[in-house]
């Protein structure tokens, strides 16, 4: 870097010097505060709750859509403003696309009390997320932050994680022992959650071995596809998946395409 800096002058090496500091990134401490729909995890702020989806002019609603961003919006604020929920009870994202396109008007909201949103494609979940400023969480941020939550024994229909529904998601918060050490909700069951790696679709599925998770969350990551698509990770298990729902729940075998009524997601920034 030295010999560099000689060869190029002053200016320039303020320049390479301001380029390796971006290059870097942010500094990598603890943060200090995340916005109130979310919670610390590491270096992480990780949505609070699964996401609900709402459809929201980003011109008539602009006051709307800056709190969305803040992580300040309430459910009052939408319903006062006529925003609509979305992937509650089937495939209602058009003109939003499966592919991601046409995505603009739809924001993903950490909220208690509400339906998280089901049915979004990978692409659909990221287009959401980046409305409201947010991201996809990563595979290894999505691990860290559902550390502490319980990993399911019998579902007693009221405060554990919602594992044993037939085809009932709960309200996002109200299965109130289903916390992670985080203080994120429902990270175990009630729906799938989209990640942000992609894999080589998996077509072959099995368990964690009892040395590392004693009740057999189950894996879906061997035997990759040679053909078609690839696949997206989806993590934590849904609201029938019984004991095989857990913190390390795996399954690669969904291909990014893919939608259905226990898939769903929640954004980090």
């Amino acid at each position: 870097m030295e010999r560099v800096l000689r060869s190029v002058g002053v200016s320039a090496a303020v320049v390479l010097l301001a380029s390796a500091a971006v290059a870097a990134g942010p500094p990598s401490g603890p943060l200090k505060k995340c916005p109130v729909d979310s919670v610390i995890s590491g270096t992480v702020c990780m949505d609070k709750y699964e996401a609900s989806v709402w459809r929201v002019d980003p011109i008539m609603n602009a006051s709307l859509v800056k709190k969305i961003r803040q992580g300040k919006a309430t459910l009052a604020d939408l319903t006062a403003a006529g925003a609509t929920p979305l992937g509650t009870a089937g495939d209602d994202y058009a003109p939003c696309a499966d592919s991601g396109q046409n995505c603009a008007d739809i924001f993903a909201v950490s909220l208690p009390g509400v339906t998280p949103a089901a049915y979004a494609t990978w692409f659909q979940a990221q287009q959401a997320c980046k409305n409201s400023r947010k991201r996809l969480p990563s595979n290894a941020e999505w691990q860290a932050a559902v550390a502490g939550t319980p990993d399911p024994g019998p579902d007693n229909g009221t405060t554990n994680c919602n594992t044993a529904s037939t085809f009932v998601v709960a309200t996002t918060g109200s299965r109130s022992s289903c916390v992670s050490t985080d203080g994120a909700f429902d990270m175990v069951g009630n729906l799938y959650e989209w990640v942000a790696d992609w894999v080589p679709r998996s077509t072959a599925c099995g368990s964690w071995s009892a040395g590392v998770s004693p009740t057999g969350d189950s894996q879906c990551l061997g035997g990759a596809a040679t053909t078609g698509e690839p696949g997206a990770l989806l993590r934590g298990g849904y609201f029938s998946l019984g004991t095989d729902a857990g913190p390390l729940t795996v399954f690669g075998t969904g291909q990014p395409s893919a939608s259905g009524p226990a898939i769903g997601f929640r954004c980090a920034r």
